[in-house]
């Protein structure tokens, strides 16, 4: 967990980012059965969305605790940001990405 995938072949791979609460849920729903397209989020925005709006975080403070750059954790905030307006303002689901657990890929 924690893990994010590199887009392309070019450039470094993506740090570990540190996720300090695991989430119990992985879907946010406005109605039961809704045929729209979901928005999909991962557990690192909602993280970063976590310590630095909800705890109150500086990004930077974030960053240390991520284990990422404060760049990184603008980033990841400014997406996460998007993404849940876009859910509920167009009343779609909101739902996590799970991604390869660190025992699958080898870490």
């Amino acid at each position: 967990m924690g893990w994010r995938h590199r887009r392309g072949c070019r450039g470094r791979f993506p740090k570990r980012i540190n996720i300090q609460q695991p989430l119990g849920i992985n879907q946010f729903s406005p109605t039961p059965q809704t045929n729209s397209a979901p928005v999909i989020i991962e557990q690192a925005e909602i993280e970063a969305l976590r310590l630095v709006d909800l705890e109150g975080l500086s990004q930077e403070e974030a960053g240390a605790r991520m284990g990422v750059s404060r760049g990184t954790i603008w980033r990841m905030v400014q997406s996460a940001r998007k993404k849940v307006a876009q859910a509920l303002t167009e009343g779609r689901p909101l739902v996590v990405a799970v991604g390869p657990s660190s025992e699958e890929r080898g870490a």
